[in-house]
C-alpha cells in the first residue's frame, strides 16, 4: 500500500495548576481559537474545543505521525506561552501535569461535541473533579486518586 491513512478520533482533557479558576470567559473566546490553531499548525484537525474556567477539552484527529504525548506536550507548551502575554494575572499561568486522553469512535463523535458545547451545563451540578472522574469511569481507565490531582 504506498499510502498511510488514518482517522483516530481524540477527546484530551486537562486543567490549570491546581484547578485555578483562571480561564474566565473573556480569555476563553481568544484560547479556545489559540488551542485550535496549534492543533490545525501540528496536524492534528480540531473538531471542537471547549471548557470551563480551570480546564479544557479538545476534540481532534489525531495526526498519523504525532503521539498523544507529543502533541500534549505541543499545545500544553504554547498555548501556555501565548496564555503568558495575555495580561500579568496569566505571568504564574501553568497546565496541571497530568491529562487524560481517550479514543472516541466516529460513531461517537457528534456526541462528545455536543458534552463539549454544554459543559456550562455539566459544571452547574459538577465539579470539574467529578467529571474528571466520571470520564475515566466510562472510558475504564485505571487510577489512583492519591495521583489524580497536582
Amino acid at each position: 500500500m504506498p499510502q498511510s491513512l488514518s482517522r483516530i478520533l481524540i477527546h484530551l482533557v486537562f486543567s490549570a495548576k491546581n484547578r485555578e479558576p483562571i480561564l474566565t470567559p473573556a480569555i476563553q473566546t481568544e484560547l479556545h481559537p489559540c488551542l485550535a490553531g496549534i492543533l490545525n499548525y501540528i496536524g492534528c484537525p480540531p473538531l471542537q474545543i471547549g471548557g470551563m474556567e480551570d480546564h479544557v477539552h479538545l476534540f481532534f484527529a489525531l495526526s498519523r505521525t504525532q503521539t498523544i504525548a507529543e502533541v500534549v506536550e505541543t499545545v500544553k507548551t504554547s498555548s501556555s506561552k501565548w496564555i503568558k502575554t495575555k495580561a500579568a494575572a496569566f505571568t504564574e499561568f501553568h497546565w496541571q501535569s497530568g491529562y487524560a486522553a481517550f479514543s472516541i469512535s466516529q460513531s461517537d463523535g457528534d456526541m462528545v461535541v455536543t458534552y463539549i458545547r454544554n459543559q456550562a451545563h455539566h459544571h452547574r451540578r459538577m465539579t470539574f473533579q467529578d467529571e474528571y472522574r466520571r470520564l475515566l469511569d466510562r472510558y475504564q481507565v485505571g487510577f489512583d486518586e492519591k495521583y489524580m490531582w497536582d
